[in-house]
């Protein structure tokens, strides 16, 4: 019998179709070690950046399985994903397993062709990537603990920083200044309404934008007095060429703008496209395409479109860090229309379809068109409007949706009358730059090489989960906390954000994975001088302001002035007098209530000296009163009413530490259970538990809904998804 092991139980559940009797797959449920939470704990700097792995605690069970499946094989495969971190879980799995000399197999398509070529010609586990994940992993660690502890001390509690995420979010505060110091200017934009003699009208907008409005009403007076005609006619007929396959970061662009999908949602429903065995790995810088693929999509188009619309094409990657696979993101069988578990799924792979399609299309000829008009004897400016038609679809045929906005104009020639139906003029301002949305920050970090595709989407994650921007509909906004961090590192550490900096890191990292660069050297020439730039900033003045606030808004309390702060939550309004004078505002000036003493000391912190005891407060906060330490951030006590305490315990046994129980409590993203030995026991789920175990992992089973009444809690367990297991 032969052991396969997988990150994915779909990829599985997959592989299992393709493989007979002598097969046995099993999965590891993504990775099985990490490091510690403790910085100190994490890495042996000393003893050459070695990592301290702990085995995670959810993957006790897990492991136990492995290690006794791998006794009763003939033969164990690794068969994680095909980049760096796959590459590190088959390691991983290696060491902890106990196995010797054990093979590895990779295939970028889950089909039975490709796992059958994997299996025939299995590798030994690539030690280079597996170094090169290692140290991008203790690089990361070391770069955000050393800067986020500073940051701590300096600006607030709880706030973070990151190698390639600080970079990222100070491209957004790049924007954000330019759009503040942006001073617009006005002009007036004039447009007549005309139709043609054969009955077709258009809209022609004037060549000249008026600074004044008397500038604008003295053109569209002459404009409504004249007669009009055609005064010229530009044509010429353009090839548009196909664009090649989706990467991983043009995948995300385009389902963003198309689909309205965030990159982290588009991956997440990539992977469950290419586990279900329908497309390639979703992770590549490659353009490329296989010999077979290309065939297979010349034999659909002209099956489907017919022979004049096939072209085969063949595209070169531009991108020096496309080591990580080697094909683009296609389907497995073009021939294959429609396929996915659900609508996101189906959207998805339409798109990545007519990508694919696309790419081995003929061109398309778009005939541009140009009429200028104007009046007959007149000093007045041309008037012009712009249009286009499709005279050869080409591979427009196959993704439609590339095509845009075409503005269709009648057919007319060169000296025809042409009569006036309407002129106006309309004032506007000119416009900053516009926000990034998530497709246009992709394709900055992508065009500074900031970042590798794999990471754009959760670059982005975090930064929203930090509370360092907002996506309003697409688009993502600074928040005063971001504004607040950026500027701080900028200040400080430019030089580590920089583009140059970030950029070269990243090819040095790549450089570990081809065996240019050697794994201690490149992290002693970062952290050396890195480290003694974080400890030389440690005597910067703490920002405790961030400039005053509105005169319209004096303190509630004394009638001083009002500086600007940053709490958890955002900024507030805060008495220049603070902490003589407690007053204080929201940011739309309405008053928050001064914290008041309820003469009770904290339980937590009454077993220290006297003097450290602290005191209960009643403060507001963003779901209203409540009663807590007034040592916070130090202790985060917080007192519950008695129903209050009563509706938040479950009765149900933590079953990581046993020694607590799951109780409700309220995060940034609303009610969950937790641990009440928390932060000694830091397990945590979405729902309230039900108290029963899942077989299959042993995570605690949690209240699902009425066609799922309950369900596990580990999202890797396949139980976690029950009515699927069902259907197969």
């Amino acid at each position: 019998m032969k052991l396969i092991i997988v990150e994915s139980p779909t990829k599985a559940k997959t592989l299992s179709k393709f493989l007979g009797s002598d097969f046995v797959v099993k999965s590891s449920f993504g990775h099985i070690r990490d490091l510690p939470k403790s910085n100190k704990d994490a890495v042996d700097i000393a003893g050459g950046f070695v990592p301290r792995y702990q085995i995670l605690k959810e993957k006790q069970k897990v492991i136990a399985e492995l290690r006794e499946a791998a006794e009763k094989a003939d033969e164990v495969i690794l068969s994680p994903d095909p980049d760096r971190e796959g590459e590190a879980i088959a390691w991983h799995l290696a060491q902890v397993i106990g196995l010797k000399n054990p093979k590895r197999s990779v295939f970028h398509e889950i089909t039975q062709r490709a796992v059958a070529e994997a299996l025939a010609h299995p590798r030994e586990i690539d030690n280079q990537l597996v170094r090169a994940q290692e140290a991008r992993r203790v690089l990361d660690r070391l770069f955000g603990y050393d800067l986020s502890g500073l940051i701590w001390k300096k600006v607030r509690y709880g706030l973070s920083a990151g190698r390639v995420q600080s970079p990222a979010l100070r491209i957004l505060m790049e924007r954000e200044r330019e759009i503040r110091a942006f001073v617009p200017e006005k002009f007036w934009v004039i447009s007549a309404n005309l139709k043609t003699k054969s009955g077709g009208a258009f809209t022609a907008t004037c060549v000249e934008e008026p600074k004044t409005e008397p500038e604008a009403k003295k053109i569209l007076t002459a404009a409504q007095t004249g007669t009009w005609f055609v005064k010229d006619i530009e044509e010429s007929e353009q090839s548009r060429a196909a664009r090649p396959p989706f990467t991983t970061s043009t995948l995300q662009q385009t389902a963003s703008t198309r689909l309205g999908f965030s990159p982290s949602r588009t991956m997440r429903i990539a992977q469950k496209l290419y586990e279900a065995g329908h497309i390639t790995y979703m992770r590549t810088d490659s353009v490329h395409l296989a010999q077979e693929a290309q065939a297979n999509f010349i034999a659909v188009i002209k099956k489907e479109f017919g022979e004049n619309y096939a072209e085969p094409r063949e595209y070169k990657t531009k991108s020096k860090s496309a080591q990580e696979a080697h094909e683009a993101i296609r389907p497995t069988d073009a021939a294959v229309r429609a396929c996915g578990a659900n609508e996101e799924e189906k959207k998805l792979y339409v798109l990545i379809r007519a990508r694919a399609l696309a790419s081995q299309m003929s061109d398309a000829r778009i005939a541009r068109t140009k009429i200028i008009a104007n009046i007959s004897n007149s000093s007045l400016p041309d008037f012009a409007v712009n249009g286009s038609r499709v005279v050869f679809e080409g591979w427009l045929k196959a993704d439609p949706s590339a095509r845009g906005e075409d503005v269709e104009l009648p057919k007319t020639a060169k000296n025809d009358p042409l009569t006036l139906m309407e002129a106006a003029f309309e004032g506007k301002e000119t416009q900053p730059p516009g926000r990034y949305s998530e497709a246009g920050l992709v394709k900055e970090l992508e065009k500074r090489d900031i970042g590798r595709p794999s990471t754009y989407a959760s670059i982005i994650k975090t930064l929203e989960d930090r509370g360092y921007v907002e996506k309003q509909n697409r688009t993502l906004m600074p928040t005063a906390t971001g504004d607040v961090v950026s500027s701080f590192i900028e200040e400080n550490f430019g030089d580590y954000i920089s583009d140059t900096f970030t950029a070269e890191m990243e090819n040095e990292l790549d450089e570990i994975a081809e065996g240019k660069r050697t794994y201690e050297g490149t992290l002693t020439e970062f952290y050396e001088p890195f480290h003694k730039a974080v400890k030389g900033k440690s005597g910067v003045a703490k920002i405790t302001e961030m400039g005053a606030a509105p005169k319209e808004f004096p303190c509630p309390i004394c009638g001083k002035a009002m500086v600007y702060k940053l709490s958890r939550t955002g900024r507030f309004m805060s008495c220049v007098d603070f902490p003589k004078c407690l007053g204080a505002r929201k940011e739309d000036g309405s008053v928050i209530a001064p914290p008041k003493e309820i003469g009770e000391t904290c339980p937590e912190c009454s077993r220290l000296p006297a003097g450290r005891q602290g005191q209960l407060i009643e403060r507001e906060g963003r779901f209203g009163r409540f009663i807590a330490c007034s040592n916070y951030p130090k202790c985060k006590f917080i007192k519950k009413g008695e129903a209050e305490e009563a509706k938040g315990k479950t009765g149900v046994q933590c079953p990581i530490c046993k020694k607590g129980e799951m109780v409700e409590r309220r995060g940034k993203f609303g009610v969950f259970y937790s641990c009440s030995n928390y932060p000694d026991c830091k397990n945590a789920i979405k729902a309230r538990p039900t108290g029963r175990l899942c077989n299959l992992c042993g995570a605690l089973y949690m209240l699902g809904t009425k066609t799922i009444p309950e369900r596990c809690s580990n999202k890797d367990c396949p139980n976690h998804n029950p009515h699927k297991l069902k259907a197969n």
